[in-house]
């Protein structure tokens, strides 16, 4: 099994993206070495082999492909959680704070069933607003909300501080 120090050198830092001042960790090398890819997708499934969830909820746009993965890992159903106007049902919305200013995230409003546990998948958590907006959304559709699981954490960023009433696992931190 690849370390997580190991992993790193498949993460490729863009400076200045999406804006000046921002350092963006690109997972695109990681995602094309086939054997890297699903050393990771086991790498992240693995804290929840022994409670599976009944869906896994992943956040757009790169948080889509390990989540994807994890819930055919995990025998879960799959929720798309995207960015406003992209669903095209009946949709619930919950704004957050980015780190660069404001966004939204939208659900189906029949995407799950009260009850149901679900693990929320993003591949960065960087200050939290994402992963807390995506835990509101599915709480308030009853949402058992069993955790959160990252693949990267920017811990210099503190966003763990927005996720204390949930279980958040990170595999990678910076």
């Amino acid at each position: 099994m690849t370390t997580t120090e190991e992993l790193k050198k498949y993460i490729r830092d863009v400076p200045d993206y999406p804006q000046k001042g921002i350092l963006f960790r690109d997972i695109t090398p990681l995602l094309g070495d086939k054997r890297i890819f699903k050393e990771v997708v086991e790498l992240m499934s693995k804290a929840w082999v022994q409670n599976p969830p009944d869906l896994v909820a992943a956040v757009e746009a790169r948080g889509f492909i390990p989540g994807a993965a994890m819930s055919v890992r995990l025998g879960a159903g799959f929720v798309p959680i995207r960015k406003p106007g992209k669903l095209p049902w009946m949709t619930i919305t919950e704004s957050y704070d980015l780190e660069y200013g404001t966004d939204q995230l939208e659900v189906h409003s029949d995407a799950l069933q009260p009850g149901q546990k679900v693990l929320i998948v993003d591949d960065v958590l960087a200050t939290g607003g994402t992963a807390s907006a995506a835990v509101r959304l599915m709480r308030k559709l009853g949402a058992d909300v069993i955790g959160v699981q990252v693949l990267i954490e920017l811990g210099y960023l503190d966003g763990r501080k927005k996720l204390q009433d949930v279980k958040l696992v990170s595999e990678i931190l910076y």
